[in-house]
């Protein structure tokens, strides 16, 4: 391996800092710190689940790291200084973070996805970067190994770090996520996400009854007053009148008893699922990943898995869970349940013979129902990753993970951003919580037209019918039920349009060359115990533009074909995943760890393209040497080109 220049980090530029009492940080003022910036963008359960697993690093090393989100907006929505001030919160972020909508230290860092870690050593250089999740267990080694290097040389300084937390808000809910209405009560249920509670109010929707949860986060059952949750979402009622309570950061569903106020668990192991894990059976005994809603439908309870991109069931006659739509990849496919793809689903609901889909990311209404023809029972399909029982998928609204807005309309022109709600109406039609346009639209499917029923609604999360014809809309960054008249004829609002603001990257047509960079972190070896410890998938959207490479491997080069025409235009669809286990000779069971990351790269054909495409899933290691490609893809300045 040859032996490289260092990386000096660039400075920290955007609009402004939080969480930091107003002061201005400067990465020559964190001189002596190891610094772990932290690109995100709050659309991206991807990102969420790194702040999670950030939390032990900053408890252990609260003296010595500092982390640093850098907030890189995919959305519109996401640009507005207020919404990542309400991120910041909603999602509980202990550190300081730069508002960076204009994408300067993205650019700077070489950043190609969301999340994407960059550690900077006590002297101010890059010392390694990771994409996607499961980097928590190597960042630890690094941050160790980092602390003893530099407390030697003299380098190091201690200390209390730079965060300053804002002063904390009153009022009954805060960000609340999900509504239910208790059957036979008239009663809500709501899912006080950054409190780590459940609150029912009164039928005027306002006035709190009971609070279920201690307030402090953690996976604990038992009386309201002793439960714990972590930033519960969706809420559905079983016949029985029990209520499932998608508990999206512990990864379980829960159980709460409207009677007695008893929490349990029903499903999940409390740890997050990752490719190759189990996709079905008993339901304590599988892990799940983010579950953001929950749906009673076909006897079963349906789970919008948001990390993965897919639908699972829980029947609770069997006390099991299996995977029942969606292939793990991120994407709007329509078909039958095997084969579609997902981006984020976030809302569910249930009328008639279909199931109603919130896909987030794709700013898409999509459903689900039971395909022409089908079986009635359970049938594996595909490689064994997954399993279907004969449901299909549909597009209602919606074209992919680029395209948003706000326009009106017929269903194949009409745009929305980001919803994270859809509710069923009496008369057949849907109400989609059309979060990041602040409003509330309504779908009807008899005239595949969609209308504006109410706006300046600040992020709109759920809507749940309520009396006399009217809706409770859940006004998240509002903090509080909203009640609102179904109109008669829909509010009329200028059309929006939007493409996500990251540039093509412009590749050459036919021959390109892909390399996904990884090493094993420090201490740890590639697991090739049990076969080829890596996989790659690459596909693209449209299938046309990528004419040969498609499919899955376990190399992580791969030589691509695009199409020959110049100005075609589409998005590549890479996902990786590594297998590393700690390098210790006298232990015969060392701990293995999962890294993973998907990316969709928007590609623009031209004659001056590129013909080698570098993405980084882990490439310095820890006294900033690399292999060729790690250098190259941490230094590119070509960096603003790629979605998750």
């Amino acid at each position: 391996m040859t032996r490289r220049a260092r990386v000096r980090a660039p400075e920290l530029r955007g609009r402004a800092w939080l969480n930091t009492g107003g002061r201005e940080l400067t990465l020559a003022g964190l001189r002596g710190r190891i610094v772990l910036l932290d690109f995100w963008t709050f659309c991206c359960v991807n990102c969420l689940h790194v702040l999670d697993e950030l939390r032990d690093l900053e408890r252990r090393y609260a003296d010595t790291l500092v982390v640093v989100g850098v907030h890189s907006p995919k959305f519109a929505h996401e640009a507005e200084p207020g919404a990542v001030v309400d991120a910041v919160e909603r999602y509980d972020v202990h550190h300081p973070v730069l508002d960076d909508p204009e994408l300067a230290t993205w650019q700077q860092y070489a950043v190609r996805a969301w999340p994407t870690l960059v550690v900077v050593d006590p002297e101010g250089y890059v010392v390694a970067q990771h994409a996607g999740e499961g980097h928590a267990h190597a960042l630890d080694t690094l941050v160790g190994e980092l602390v003893e290097e530099h407390a030697a040389k003299g380098t190091l300084r201690r200390g209390d770090g730079p965060y300053v937390p804002p002063e904390p808000e009153p009022g009954v809910l805060r960000f609340p996520g999900k509504a239910l209405r208790l059957p036979g009560t008239g009663r809500f249920l709501v899912s006080d996400t950054t409190r780590h509670q459940l609150v029912e109010l009164a039928e005027d929707g306002e006035t709190p009854l009971r609070r279920i949860g201690d307030g402090v986060r953690g996976l604990v059952d038992g009386p309201p007053g002793t439960a714990r949750f972590s930033e519960p979402q969706g809420l559905a009622a079983l016949p029985d009148g029990t209520v499932v309570v998608a508990d999206t950061v512990n990864h379980a569903l829960r159980s709460y008893d409207p009677v007695t106020g008893f929490v349990g668990t029903l499903a999940g192991t409390g740890a997050q699922w990752w490719r190759g894990g189990s996709v079905r059976g008993p339901a304590r005994e599988v892990a799940l990943s983010s579950p953001w809603d929950v749906a009673w439908f076909a006897d079963r309870v349906w789970v919008a898995m948001a990390g993965t991109h897919q639908l699972w069931t829980y029947d609770p006659a069997a006390g099991t869970v299996a995977l029942t739509a969606g292939t793990a990849d991120e994407g709007l496919v329509d078909g039958p349940a095997g084969e579609a793809w997902f981006a984020q689903p976030s809302g569910l609901a249930a009328a008639g013979d279909r199931l109603w889909v919130a896909d987030a990311e794709t700013s898409a209404l999509r459903w689900v129902r039971r395909a022409d023809g089908a079986r009635t029972d359970s049938e594996p399909y595909g490689d064994g990753d997954a399993y279907a029982d004969g449901w299909e998928v549909r597009t209602a609204v919606g074209t992919g993970l680029f395209d948003f807005g706000h326009r009106d309309g017929d269903a194949e022109q009409a745009l929305l951003q980001h919803p994270l709600g859809v509710t069923a109406l009496p008369d057949g039609s849907v109400a989609v919580a059309d979060t990041y346009n602040h409003a509330l639209r309504r779908y009807d499917p008899a005239t595949g037209r969609v209308s504006t029923l109410a706006t300046d609604l600040r992020e709109v999360s759920d809507a749940v019918l309520a009396d006399g014809g009217e809706l409770l809309a859940v006004e998240s960054a509002r903090h509080r039920l909203t009640r609102l008249r179904l109109p008669d004829e829909a509010v009329r609002v200028p059309s929006v349009a939007h493409r996500t603001r990251r540039a093509a990257t412009g590749v050459a047509p036919g021959a390109l060359r892909l390399d996904v960079v990884f090493r094993a972190p420090a201490g740890q070896k590639l697991d090739t115990r049990y076969g080829p410890s890596t996989r790659l998938r690459v596909s693209a959207t449209p299938p046309e533009l990528l004419a040969e490479g498609a499919g899955d491997g376990t190399d992580l080069t791969r030589a691509l074909v695009l199409a020959p025409d110049a100005g075609t235009e589409g998005v590549l669809h890479v996902s990786a995943m590594a297998a590393s286990c700690d390098d210790d000779p006298a232990n015969p069971y060392p701990a293995c760890h999962v890294h993973q990351q998907d990316w969709g790269v928007p590609v623009r054909v031209t004659p001056d393209g590129a013909r080698r495409l570098p993405l980084v899933l882990a490439g310095l290691d820890t006294d900033g040497d690399a292999d060729a490609t790690g250098t190259d893809a941490v230094t590119d300045a070509a960096a603003d080109t790629a979605d998750h």
